[in-house]
């Protein structure tokens, strides 16, 4: 049968592989199971191996960076959702109170950094200033401080560095963080509040974070206690994140100390780190950078990079491999002295080993001084004492600024002619493919089509093979037909989701229990003959072939873990300049490569379906792909704010832009139960004068959808 079946299709014949006939204690079905689980461990091995490899590989000389240099920083503008640069508004401070200690004042004050994005600060001025000094900004880590319900900042828990500062002759300005400060806003979007619509947005905290960092600058320019010539940047953890970014944007910062703020894609993502981390600590990696890249940034500046040996969220061999990557650009600019490396003993703790350094740093870079430091760093004041809001102000977009702070896409008009609409069109294919898809493989290579079962069981035939969609990525199409079918009139290819494979394999195993032993389904739901009995009617009563694939992360390749571990794996996808969703883009676009690779279904009528979020993965991948005769597609969101997760991909278009593309292309026909949402593709089609065939919406009852 196998040597039929690969005549049948136009293949070579290869073996079957013996798995599927092994029992289920085999050691070799036991490796089946967990066969998602490596395929994704070495996806993420590799990727990262290729974007650390390529991290400033092309930078020889000096010039080779200084002439790429700003093309960095646009970037990096960009991945933080900053680029076009906002307009910078009024900041409107408001002081609120002062305390204070012997040496030192302390101003309670706010700005708003755009209008109604408040900052709650704290400004550490030292007593008798003869002339202006330098100024350190300090920037919080995650050291929330609420009492009763009621946030007084993480301002609070850093205090005892803006006192020891100003002890030692800076100005030092805290600002509070967007979701720990007296206004809390949300840093947890993908971590733990499903709001996976940030990635198709561009937007990450991390931008308004360095953004308040930015305008924080602005405000210490207007001090006349402050010589805005020496500013310094630090703080630990989330702060010393901050560090990063503003230090690399902004020069301004003549001197940065961040401490316990980055380490390498290796540990985030191969290591998990990234686990440990909240979505404030990364930008959107559109240009596939890794992090000594940012930290590169900074040169030829004074940079002390600090961290403990111990640290489990920026673990020590990370943060060595970036202190080498960054100090090859330093070297380049013969500024070597200019770079520090600090390890300490402990794990990841403010402590004083890591603070006496700091402030020696600054001491030497912004004072050209080094005297013995003789306070240790301590807090004065109660959590009351530096509160600087009274109530929330009615005009504040903290809580609700990741709706607003990267604009979305313009709307664009309806198209006035067929070449109008042809630019458009391409103008979107083409930043589909550099803002939401550069994740995709570069060279792929061949589609190694190996035969895996091959059988006919009560009338149907069931044939599987599998190809790679990327290097290490392996997934199965399972082709079904009637026995003796000589000639296919239609092939589907049928984009299941993790239900739909549930379903399907149950069915299959009315007739193949054998064959599909080692297919692993949640649960292990026994055969159903019922499901077998409707599969089996839809086959005979055409000349079509079905080909179901279940992409990366569904059926055969589904990974292990509960929720929360899932979440963890989606995000390491986006640190790698990918998402799951866009993945799957690229694997159902290698699907129907391969579908279009059997000799015997050349020139056949190919059609797609899919449905839910598959639907819109499916809908994109026919925009990059030929020869697809219709797209049926049932019950998918009208907007990716609800659906499917593409990097930037909200800057570029939404889905019924997508939609439009492909109905250009494809038949469409689209089952919903709510209409509204696709006024735009309707649009469309009547102005270019398309068949009505191309663009079909039906509405569907909730119960014939399925």
């Amino acid at each position: 049968m196998q040597a039929q079946a690969s005549a049948r299709w136009g293949i070579a014949s290869m073996a079957a592989s013996l798995i599927w006939l092994l029992p289920p204690s085999s050691p070799a079905v036991e490796t089946q199971w967990s066969r998602g689980d490596k395929m994704l461990a070495d996806h993420f091995r590799a990727e990262t191996a290729q974007l650390s490899g390529q991290c400033l590989a092309e930078i020889k000389t000096l010039e080779d960076w200084t002439s790429r240099r700003e093309k960095y920083r646009e970037q990096l503008l960009e991945m933080l959702g900053l680029w076009p640069f906002p307009q910078k508004t009024e900041l409107n401070p408001v002081v609120a109170g002062k305390v204070e200690a012997e040496s030192f004042v302390v101003e309670k004050f706010h700005f708003q950094s755009l209008p109604g994005l408040y900052v709650t600060a704290n400004l550490y001025l030292p007593k008798n200033l003869s002339q202006p000094a330098p100024a350190i900004l300090y920037v919080c880590g995650h050291g929330p401080v609420i009492k009763n319900g009621v946030s007084y900042g993480n301002k609070v828990s850093y205090q005892h560095h803006g006192a020891w500062f100003a002890q030692n002759g800076y100005v030092c300005l805290i600002i509070d963080t967007l979701q720990l400060g007296e206004i809390q806003g949300i840093h947890h979007g993908t971590y733990r509040e499903g709001m996976w619509w940030w990635n198709a947005r561009g937007y990450t905290p991390a931008g308004v974070e360095a953004w308040n960092g930015v305008r924080a600058l602005d405000y210490l320019c207007t001090r006349p206690e402050v010589d805005t010539n020496r500013f310094g940047v630090t703080g630990r953890s989330g702060g010393g994140a901050y560090s990063w970014t503003i230090a690399a944007l902004d020069d301004r910062i003549k001197v940065a100390a961040p401490v316990a703020g980055i380490t390498d894609l290796h540990n985030h993502c191969v290591d998990g780190v990234v686990e440990g981390h909240c979505d404030c600590m990364f930008f959107v990696n559109t240009y596939r950078w890794d992090y000594p890249q940012l930290a590169a940034m900074v040169a030829p500046r004074p940079l002390l990079i600090g961290n403990s040996d111990k640290d489990t969220i920026f673990p020590l061999d990370g943060v060595v491999r970036l202190h080498g990557h960054a100090r090859q650009i330093y070297r380049l600019y013969s500024a070597s002295t200019n770079l520090g490396l600090l390890i300490t003993e402990g794990p990841h703790k403010d402590t004083q080993d890591l603070q006496l350094p700091v402030l020696r740093w600054f001491n030497r870079f912004l004072k050209s001084e080094d005297p013995v430091i003789q306070t240790a760093a301590k807090r004065y004041f109660e959590p009351e004492q530096l509160k600087v809001l009274s109530k929330i102000p009615d005009n504040q977009r903290n809580t609700t600024i990741q709706e607003t702070f990267v604009p979305m896409a313009e709307s664009r008009p309806l198209p006035r002619s067929h070449d109008d609409w042809a630019q458009q069109r391409d103008e979107w294919l083409a930043s589909l493919k550099e803002k939401c898809f550069a994740g995709w493989p570069m060279d792929p290579g061949g589609l190694e089509l190996k035969q895996v079962l091959s059988a006919e069981r009560r009338g149907v035939d069931l044939d599987a093979y599998e190809f790679t969609s990327q290097p290490n990525i392996r997934l199965r199409l399972f082709l079904a037909h009637r026995p003796h079918l000589k000639r296919p009139e239609r092939v589907q290819l049928v984009v299941q989701n993790q239900e739909d494979w549930q379903k399907w394999v149950a069915g299959m195993r009315h007739a193949f229990a054998n064959e599909l032993r080692a297919e692993p389904a949640e649960g292990q739901s026994p055969p159903d003959a019922e499901q077998f009995a409707k599969t089996r009617r839809s086959l005979a009563t055409n000349n079509s072939v079905l080909v179901y694939l279940a992409p990366r992360g569904i059926g055969p390749t589904a990974w292990s873990g509960d929720a929360k571990k899932q979440i963890q794996l989606r995000r390491r996808f986006m640190l790698l300049g990918q998402t799951l969703d866009g993945m799957r883009v690229w694997d159902i676009r290698r699907a129907l490569q391969a579908v279009q690779s059997f000799h015997t279904l050349q020139g056949v009528p190919l059609s797609v379906e899919a449905h839910h979020d598959l639907a819109v993965d499916a809908l994109y991948a026919s925009l990059f792909e030929t020869g697809i005769a219709a797209l049926d597609l049932r019950q998918m969101p009208a907007s990716h704010r609800d659906g499917p997760d593409y990097l930037n991909v909200l800057r570029v278009l939404d889905i019924p832009q997508a939609m439009a593309i492909a109905a250009e292309r494809s038949q469409v026909r689209l089952l919903e139960t709510d209409l509204k949402g696709w006024d735009y593709t309707v649009a469309v089609a009547q102005r270019l004068g398309w068949e009505e065939r191309q663009f079909v919406l039906e509405q569907v009852t909730a119960t014939n959808s399925q």
